[in-house]
């Protein structure tokens, strides 16, 4: 026991690093300085495929209404838009600025697609330099590690806001040539600084809507059944790329606290 000290200071030195994320996860959920919440995919996820997929609720789960919106509504989204970034490659690609490029190169405003629905699928096909297979193995490689970047134009009870939230991800799985991934050139936009974005500005409002926020947003009032909330929100499943459903907080700090425990039992014993 004449370690237990010097233990008890290391755990809480590991469990400070732990903790420390800056993320506001719940049920499985990443909460946003914004009405998005998403679903999917999860910080740090390896992506591939055809398609990169991001689920957004874009009702902070019903608090919300779905659009059209009308000009004096004292709250509402005005547009979502998202953006593939990376400091390591330089590349900074549009999948969706509320405008459709050709072939969907980049794709249109994503608050008029899937009417009626609270949540969001957007699938954007993978542009030709980001087609491989594993880690990247050459300097010059366009693979590694990106940001999904959600940019929010909104006005929350009377106030205009517009926020950043970036979602790290990497692209190591394997991705295909489908025949229309984009040109990278044809997506790609100049790399701002972390000066020029000064998220912490942009995202002064805070995060929203997580458990125990107790923002009440301003509608007009509506006696229509039809309010514009929408169908339910579809389970979540590994199919649809929302995962297994299961809390990402679990997820995100189970491992390590059964690697603390047993640093803790080796430390003291």
């Amino acid at each position: 026991m004449k370690n237990l000290p010097y233990s008890i200071a290391f755990l809480q030195l590991l469990v400070t690093g732990v903790v420390s994320l800056d993320f506001t996860i719940a049920g499985g959920q990443i909460f946003t300085p914004g009405f998005a919440v998403v679903d999917a995919p999860q910080p740090g996820t390896p992506l591939g495929g055809d398609t990169i997929e991001v689920a957004l609720d874009v009702t902070a789960n019903g608090k919300l209404r779905l659009p059209p919106y009308g000009d004096d509504s004292p709250s509402r989204i005005n547009n979502i838009t998202i953006f593939l970034y990376s400091y390591d490659t330089g590349r900074n690609f549009t999948i969706t600025n509320g405008t459709a490029s050709t072939n969907d190169a980049s794709l249109g405003d994503i608050m008029q697609s899937e009417s009626g629905s609270t949540v969001k699928h957007v699938k954007w096909t993978w542009p030709q330099c980001l087609i491989g297979d594993g880690k990247p193995d050459t300097t010059d490689s366009d693979r590694g590690a990106y940001n999904i970047s959600i940019r929010q134009n909104f006005r929350l009870n009377g106030e205009d806001h517009y926020t950043i939230f970036d979602l790290p991800i990497s692209v190591t799985n394997k991705i295909e040539f489908t025949g229309l991934n984009p040109s990278c050139d044809s997506v790609n936009n100049p790399l701002l600084t972390t000066e020029e974005i000064d998220a912490g500005s942009a995202n002064s409002v805070g995060v929203l809507f997580a458990p125990g926020d107790a923002t009440v947003v301003q509608q007009p009032d509506t006696t229509d059944d039809e309010n514009g909330i929408g169908s339910d929100k579809p389970e979540a499943t590994p199919g649809n790329g929302l995962g297994s459903g299961a809390s990402a907080v679990e997820w995100t700090l189970t491992a390590p606290w059964i690697c603390l425990l047993s640093i803790f039992y080796l430390f003291v014993l």
